[in-house]
């Protein structure tokens, strides 16, 4: 603060002190001749210099101003009014400059205050291309110094934290090569099992050498089913596809089928014999094969099963083009090792079955015959006494929507010990089967150890025709008719009698759509609840039939593993309660509704 002149009055003394007290900036510029005219003290006034100080204020913010001195013209800036207008670039934000003090005067002399103090600042645009030089000091060049150390620091440091995070990343993604091999084998035989051998073992084999090793052991091929993978059945191949095919079918047979089982091959419609070949040529120990949907198998490929494959014992052609004389030339020459035989209805079956009938096949156990859903009402002629003769073994056999008829054979007596060992019959259907209790019996007469019996759509079977069967045990029955007209149906009462009969070994019922009254429905329900076999009984289906709520009471709650029961479409049950019902707990719900 700077003073020029001579005295100061009251008012000049009380601005000071406030401008003092604020923190500002003053200079006693010079003293002052007033005219009486004038305005009184402490109020702005035009003094000599002033209106270039208000041209100064107007051009901008200045500093160090001196008063009535003479200056440089003001030069012109992008805030004064008179510069020319340009265009502001986008964001930008347009200030209005202030002057940087005010002319105050008292009554002999001038008074600048500066209106910025140590709270305030002048905002000044910054200029382009213009940077604060740093000053090197000690203090700067060690601080520079203290940063190196620790940028060197951070970056080791960082470097050991991501070597130890690679390191745990390695442990965790390394675990299967630190496996065992027989661990790994293991782990792959349940997977194997479940999801086939192909392609899992051929995928998990390109992971690392560990596993190759592990995934190649013969252990784990004795199972193997081929789909067609490389393109869609039907279409026609080029030359290179067939060859790899044929190298991949090769290297398999060679390098992985030593130990083969069991294989499968579905829906190939070419190379099935080149398949067959390169399997019966490297897999002496195959005991089952399954050709399904496979097209042009021809006599040389059974030929080349029958010298390659002599522990063969199950063959299963259901759905496949053949050549009959093939299989049938097999049967002759290799049906004494067979045990179990599944081939689709046509016209080769008279052939096949002859064979059978013949006792080229004396240890057959299982006796497939199907055929599809769609082909509408299928029968096959078919002399029971000659087969019992010829297979005496047979456990199960089964005619899947194939209507048998009673064929009859010169020199075959009329009276056969039956199917002694007998365990399961299927005669079964979803359309009408014209079976009779007669004929019923010619193929369970000597039978005394069946458990399952399948006669679905077997609309002429009666209650009193099972009743007469000589098994004891039956385990599961199937009798429900799934067409939609009851007029054919020839049983109508005698429900109770099987349930009294077979009460203590009875585990599975179907009765769909039989027509019988409900009292013969109460009493059955009440032989099945009472029975010692009520704590194996474990699924009902009941759908159509007449059961009432009272007699399913009386069963639901003396049930204690029934995990199955059917309702639907039961006329004489209240509205929410027809419904299939799975598990015990929702059985349990039911029997809450019910009382």
């Amino acid at each position: 603060m700077g003073v020029v002149g001579g005295h100061q009055n009251s008012d000049v003394k009380a601005t000071c002190a406030c401008a003092v007290s604020l923190g500002m900036n003053f200079r006693w510029v010079g003293k002052i001749d007033r005219t009486p005219g004038e305005s009184g003290p402490s109020s702005r006034h035009d003094a000599p210099g002033s209106e270039d100080m208000q041209k100064s204020d107007r051009a901008g913010p200045r500093r160090n101003t001196t008063g009535p001195a003479e200056r440089k013209p003001a030069k012109r800036k992008a805030n004064s009014p008179n510069a020319p207008n340009k265009k502001r670039r986008k964001g930008q934000i347009s200030r209005a400059a202030r002057p940087s003090y005010t002319v105050e005067h008292g009554e002999d002399m001038l008074l600048i205050i500066a209106n910025t103090n140590q709270f305030d600042r002048v905002w000044t645009p910054k200029r382009k291309g213009c940077k604060k030089r740093k000053v090197k000091t000690k203090d700067t060049l060690v601080k520079r110094k203290k940063d190196h150390v620790k940028a060197k620091v951070s970056r080791v440091t960082g470097e050991a934290s991501a070597s130890e995070v690679i390191l745990e990343e390695q442990e965790s993604f390394d675990w299967g090569q630190r496996l065992p091999e027989e661990l790994l084998v293991k782990i792959f035989k349940l997977i194997a099992l479940q999801d086939g051998a192909i392609p899992f073992l051929c995928r998990v084999g390109r992971v690392c050498r560990l596993w190759n090793s592990a995934a190649s052991s013969p252990a784990l091929w004795r199972n193997v089913s081929i789909g067609y993978c490389w393109t869609e059945p039907g279409k026609s191949q080029l030359p290179g596809t067939e060859q790899k095919i044929r190298n991949t079918v090769n290297w398999l047979a060679q390098n992985r089928f030593s130990q083969l089982r069991d294989f499968a091959l579905c829906h190939w419609k070419k190379h099935v014999d080149y398949v067959v070949q390169a399997v019966a040529g490297s897999c002496s120990n195959l005991k089952s094969l399954k050709l399904s949907y496979c097209m042009g198998v021809t006599k040389e490929a059974f030929h080349n099963l029958s010298t390659g494959c002599p522990t063969l014992e199950s063959i299963n052609v259901q759905h496949t083009e053949f050549q009959d004389d093939g299989l049938v030339s097999f049967l002759e020459m290799c049906g004494n090792q067979l045990k179990s035989l599944l081939f689709t209805r046509s016209s080769k079956s008279d052939k096949l079955l002859n064979v059978l009938c013949r006792g080229c096949c004396p240890e057959l156990r299982l006796l497939e015959i199907n055929t599809k859903l769609d082909s509408g009402h299928c029968t096959l002629p078919i002399c029971i006494q000659a087969l019992q003769l010829g297979c005496p073994k047979l456990q199960t056999f089964r005619l899947m929507n194939v209507s048998p008829i009673p064929k009859m054979i010169r020199n075959i007596p009329s009276a056969t010990p039956g199917f002694p060992v007998l365990e399961e019959l299927c005669i079964a259907s979803s359309s009408h089967l014209f079976m009779t209790d007669h004929d019923l019996l010619k193929f369970l007469h000597g039978s005394p150890h069946l458990r399952v019996l399948d006669l679905r759509g077997c609309s002429r079977i009666t209650a009193a025709g099972l009743y007469a069967l000589p098994c004891q045990d039956l385990a599961c029955l199937y009798w429900g008719l799934y067409f939609n007209s009851n007029v054919m149906v020839a049983s109508n009462k005698g429900i109770h009698m099987l349930t009294e009969k077979w009460s203590h070994s009875l585990q599975e019922l179907d009765l769909t759509n039989q027509p019988f009254s409900e009292e013969d429905m109460e009493i059955a329900m009440g032989h099945l609840a009472h029975g010692s076999g009520l704590d194996h009984f474990r699924s009902l289906n009941l759908t159509g039939t007449k059961i009432t709520q009272s007699s399913l009471r009386l069963l639901v709650a003396q049930s204690t593993t029934l995990n199955y029961l059917n309702l639907s479409s039961c006329r004489y049950l209240p509205r929410g309660l027809k419904r299939i019902y799975r598990g015990q707990e929702d059985i349990h719900q039911l029997l809450e509704k019910l009382s």
